[in-house]
């Protein structure tokens, strides 16, 4: 397969420290593609599945952004951070999450399946005024934001130890995992922010088939394997 005629779907597993779009570049450069895109921004302290668009797969990645999605969070209860997740500064906190047992956090937990209102987070992309509000929250300015229905299609506790609980979820477009972890802990009583994320289902596509950029850079697969079979996703289209 020629390097320039990449027309489909390519699975990164997205490494902690680096943004997605520096990602999506670095993959754009070794496999010399000229038009490339992806279907939803990872945070960078964030892991995971990133869904790479090439040629003509760009012109159908709105539908593929506008899809569900599953992760898998970690959650720290006791502290509350001005970003919502391990990035920032901690703005409260509580011990009385030494009191929390497993049955009250599964409990709790179903109170967000379903349709929810969220309240866009300070530190994000959105913008007010055509300014991103992070550059805002940057400056000491808070926005007021309008809550946003998203929906959350199921939430699973998986483990849960002393200050610290993982969950694996579904859940529409536009649900902020790091406001979810926020809301959690105050519906808790204790303050709460994320830790970890980690990206496991975009729409058709899914984690266990994607390859990290280490692997891809070292060739570990061969070029005409990397894209994804079209008949992942042909129902989508």
């Amino acid at each position: 397969m020629s390097l320039y005629q990449f027309d489909g779907f390519f699975l990164l597993d997205k490494s902690a420290g680096i943004t997605s779009s520096s990602a999506l570049q670095k993959v754009r450069r070794f496999l010399n593609i000229k038009k490339a895109g992806h279907t939803g921004t990872l945070d960078p302290f964030a892991t995971g599945l990133l869904v790479c668009c090439f040629g003509k797969a760009t012109k159908i990645s709105n539908i593929f952004l506008n899809s569900s999605k599953s992760y898998i969070a970690t959650i720290k209860l006791g502290e509350e951070t001005d970003t919502g997740d391990l990035t920032g500064q901690i703005v409260s906190k509580s011990s009385s999450y030494k009191f929390i047992e497993m049955p009250f956090i599964e409990k709790t937990l179903n109170y967000f399946i379903g349709e929810i209102e969220q309240i866009p987070p300070m530190y994000s992309a959105l913008k007010f005024n055509g300014v991103p509000l992070y550059k805002y929250a940057r400056s000491g300015i808070d926005i007021y934001r309008e809550p946003r229905k998203v929906t959350v299609h199921n939430i699973n506790l998986i483990n849960f130890s002393d200050d610290i609980f993982k969950i694996e979820l579904s859940c529409s477009k536009g649900t902020y995992i790091r406001t979810l972890a926020q809301d959690i802990g105050r519906k808790l009583g204790c303050f709460a922010h994320l830790i970890s994320l980690r990206r496991t289902r975009v729409g058709p596509f899914l984690l266990e088939n994607s390859i990290t950029l280490e692997n891809l850079l070292n060739g570990s697969r061969s070029l005409d394997k990397l894209l994804c079979d079209k008949e992942i996703y042909k129902d989508f289209i």
